[in-house]
């Protein structure tokens, strides 16, 4: 059966409410993080201009054009109450042997462990994995933050997916010290994963403010699910979990309530045709480009 990609626009808590128990196989989400900032990504481009307001290589002179922005505030007055209703949601339709992710950062997250740990168990947490990356501003009067939180709680501990073969393997640090053999194979990754962020100008970047690494992701959905399973992300953004899933044979479904992060997930998602519930993309994808259309191979 060919994985399929259902998009929701709206309020998650009533579209997660439509589904049934149990009948999801991976939940992962990556909730607005509570900095009381608002999130902003601005895409330019610069051309030659001598009177431009940057300076390049050579001495030449650039003028910035300003293409567009995307923007949102994540600002809540009670933010576990907000997300509370929505985590035993998340439970309910996590199958018996499904696994939960929480990507969340330093503010917020040993207050959601503790709410996690009520519905789940405590005996359900398995992992806090440290995303840490090294980019951006640093502070000058305390240690820079530099990574995010991501909980894992397996909803039967003594039953859940991991599928140590399929891990991505890691360079050693010291090669020398684990000879020829291991080092060309390289290690599994630990709860600390060294991973950068998504490029600003690279190929990966939607635009999108708060984008995750597909690296990130991919990892996720290759040890904690199975081909043919359906994965779910419902505050979904730039749409990362689906292509995680749709590139290895899982399906999935997503959610939010941004329409700029729909018109995002039109574009980078147009490759599955995927079917819409609640919203009309401004571009329709080209059902030519499906990525899983056998038809001329039959």
């Amino acid at each position: 059966m060919l994985p399929t990609l259902d998009i929701y626009f709206g309020d998650n808590l009533p579209i997660l409410r439509q589904f049934a128990d149990e009948s999801f196989d991976l939940v992962y989400i990556d909730p607005p993080f509570n900095t009381g900032k608002v999130q902003k990504h601005t895409r330019i481009e610069t051309v030659r201009d001598k009177d431009g307001d940057r300076v390049g290589f050579q001495g030449k002179r650039y003028k910035t054009i300003t293409l567009g922005s995307m923007a949102f505030e994540d600002v809540f007055d009670d933010f576990l109450k907000m997300l509370e209703p929505r985590l035993r949601e998340a439970y309910r339709i996590l199958k018996p042997n499904g696994s939960f992710f929480l990507h969340i950062d330093y503010r917020e997250a040993h207050y959601c462990r503790v709410l996690l740990d009520a519905m789940f168990g405590r005996e359900s947490f398995l992992n806090e994995i440290i995303w840490a990356y090294d980019f951006g501003a640093r502070s000058r009067s305390r240690w820079s933050a530099k990574h995010d939180n991501i909980l894992w709680y397996a909803k039967n501990p003594e039953d859940y997916v991991f599928n140590y073969d399929e891990m991505d393997r890691i360079p050693y640090m010291a090669p020398g010290l684990v000879g020829k053999e291991k080092a060309a194979r390289g290690k599994t990754p630990t709860d600390v994963w060294w991973h950068t962020i998504v490029a600003t100008n690279g190929s990966e970047r939607t635009g999108y403010p708060t984008q995750k690494p597909l690296g990130i992701i991919e990892r996720i959905v290759k040890t904690h699910s199975r081909p043919g399973d359906t994965l779910v992300d419902f505050f979904a953004g730039s749409g990362t979990l689906g292509e995680a899933a749709l590139r290895n044979e899982r399906s999935a479904v997503l959610i939010d309530n941004n329409p700029e992060a729909m018109e995002v997930m039109a574009r980078r998602l147009a490759f599955a045709c995927p079917k819409w519930h609640g919203y009309e993309p401004a571009s329709q994808p080209n059902p030519q480009m499906n990525l899983f259309d056998k038809s001329e191979e039959q």
